[in-house]
């Protein structure tokens, strides 16, 4: 699939979406949003893919909006245009939510505002050592959208989130991983190799679980103990029925490598 600004890209069971407008920080503009939140569905409802990546084209992950394109939205008071744009952010973050697909966030460069919120959206973070990351909003008058009032707090607690949102600063990727934002800094040459293994690692496991630990991961942060405790046992019923658990078990009894969902079913197709 390929749109505007976006490029969708399957190989080896992972999904990968790169924002590609890279002359300028692939900021957002007119349908990009729309287009990121068709290729993020797509990729969720695509059964031979099983684990995505989001990254930027060129040295920068997301400058956030394109603040011309803003400017022109509000000196006209083109209020519903510019509304559409928030709903379209709230639909990309809500989409990389219900995905029932891990996914990670290769950050290759500036990820500022709404950019720096829809990789704060995704599971996994990983982070180029030149990589900055900032929620910019009040610079241009503005509040923080796609998400980060919900994530940022829950990632580093709210007196690190007030800092974050009032002095409205680009953080370099190490401060970044100090705090929690994201889960590895590496070399830029070694972003993406690590992002495409840690996703084939993840394509290779069994999808049921990994499904099921991102609804609780979610779930945690609004119920009780007793209710996770519900989930967890819910949830492991589940999984104590699927065919992964039956080959899981199996392997490590007969001390193999377990081959699940779709490398057991390409096996198989490869044996009749």
């Amino acid at each position: 699939m390929n749109e505007a600004h976006v490029v969708v890209e399957i190989e080896d069971g992972v999904g990968t979406l790169t924002l590609n407008r890279p002359q300028k920080l692939n900021a957002f503009i007119g349908e990009m949003r729309a287009g990121i939140a068709r290729g993020i569905e797509a990729l969720g409802a695509d059964d031979g893919v099983r684990a995505v990546i989001v990254t930027g084209a060129g040295r920068a992950f997301c400058a956030g909006a394109d603040v011309k394109y803003m400017t022109r939205l509000i000196e006209t008071q083109a209020l519903e245009e510019a509304m559409s744009l928030v709903e379209g952010g709230r639909q990309v973050a809500t989409a990389i939510r219900d995905m029932p697909k891990p996914v990670i966030a290769a950050i290759n460069g500036p990820a500022a505002g709404g950019g720096a919120n829809l990789a704060l959206a995704c599971d996994l973070r990983l982070a180029s050592e030149t990589a900055t990351i900032g929620q910019t909003f009040n610079r241009i008058g503005l509040h923080p959208d796609w998400g980060g009032t919900y994530l940022v707090p829950r990632l580093v607690g709210p007196a690190r989130a007030a800092e974050l949102f009032f002095f409205a600063e680009m953080i370099p990727a190490a401060e970044a991983e100090r705090i929690g934002l994201v889960n590895r800094v590496v070399p830029g040459d070694e972003l993406m190799p690590l992002a495409r293994d840690w996703a084939r690692r993840l394509a290779r496991k069994p999808a049921l679980p990994l499904r099921l630990a991102k609804q609780a991961i979610q779930r945690s942060l609004g119920s009780s103990f007793e209710q996770m405790l519900d989930y967890e046992t819910a949830a492991q019923g589940a999984c104590f029925e699927s065919d992964d658990a039956l080959e899981g078990v199996r392997a490590f009894v007969e001390k193999r490598k377990p081959k699940f969902g779709e490398e057991r079913s390409a096996e198989a197709g490869a044996d009749v």
